[in-house]
């Protein structure tokens, strides 16, 4: 028996209280898991949030590919799907990306992935309901970093893969939350004992060397390496009392861009340390999608 043949129940006793349903209603579908690539046995997938009305027809949503922090490590990409949530139900596409961790794979492994599930995801814009004009990348901590520099360089043969090479990596803006910006900076990391050490968070990154002695390689890493020419516009926003990546790593990007004359904005998050409820709260969430509308590309 399909919707339109089951017969409506009409019953009503007094002090019931009836909604009439729109069609317009909107919750979330959440496709956990999904494999977009399979490197040498090395599986990485996808936490995929689609908005979802009763009637799907032609529905197309922008795309927020979202990268988890986790010290270049491995991810917990599990760990903002809550919040991330509340971005699905404002109309938009979220899919968290798990990439190649530091300890399996150096730079650019993570910006190689996270293009690849870009494509991956313009390939299958039909299956998950994307708008696939309108992909956004944000991330925060070391996954702001990957945001920024697979953002960078998504117009640029530079760290691509070859996997849905028939499909673009651009993206049309970058949401970068208290993102790492030089791993060279002496004081970009307050609390880090064996900062620029191998055995380093940012040392992990470049093959487990120290970041002072391949300075050549560290720089590669960097977003400011990739700020000339036709770039996404930038949303910064950090803590000033960020315990873990310094403040100054925001402020060093948001000259560098204003120099240049870049369109960016940068919310400095007064009296925030790294993460928590201030970047995550439905406030700056709108302000997000604020930023992010305002990049859409209209037919």
């Amino acid at each position: 028996m399909t919707y339109e043949e089951m017969i409506e129940d009409e019953t009503f006793i007094e002090e019931m209280q009836t909604r009439i349903m729109s069609d317009q209603e909107m919750d979330t579908m959440y496709i956990p898991d999904v494999e977009y690539m399979n490197i040498d046995g090395i599986s990485r997938i996808l936490q995929i949030l689609v908005p979802r009305k009763r009637v799907m027809e032609n529905e197309k949503y922008p795309l927020i590919v979202y990268v988890q922090g986790s010290a270049w490590h491995k991810q917990n990409v599990y760990q903002h799907v809550g919040q991330l949530n509340y971005l699905c139900k404002q109309g938009f596409v979220v899919a968290i990306v798990q990439y190649r961790e530091s300890d399996l794979a150096p730079f650019p492994a993570q910006i190689e992935d996270t293009k690849t599930a870009i494509r991956f995801l313009r390939k299958h814009h039909d299956e998950y309901f994307i708008d696939e004009q309108n992909v956004f990348l944000f991330g925060d901590s070391s996954g702001g970093h990957v945001a920024l520099v697979s953002g960078l360089t998504s117009k640029l043969p530079l760290f691509n893969g070859n996997l849905y090479s028939e499909y673009s990596n651009e993206v049309r803006a970058i949401i970068d939350f208290y993102g790492v910006v030089d791993i060279t900076m002496e004081d970009g990391f307050p609390t880090t004992e064996n900062h620029q050490q191998p055995d380093s968070p940012e040392g992990y990154l470049i093959g487990r060397k120290n970041v002072l002695e391949h300075l050549d390689i560290a720089r590669q890493t960097s977003p400011m390496t990739y700020l000339d020419g036709d770039i996404p516009p930038i949303l910064i926003a950090h803590g000033t009392k960020d315990r873990l990546v310094a403040f100054k790593q925001s402020v060093k990007l948001y000259k560098a861009l204003k120099d240049k004359n870049k369109e960016v904005i940068f919310y400095r998050m007064k009296g925030a340390d790294h993460g928590g409820p201030m970047f995550f709260c439905e406030e700056m969430l709108d302000e997000v999608i604020k930023f992010i509308k305002k990049s859409v590309a209209h037919d």
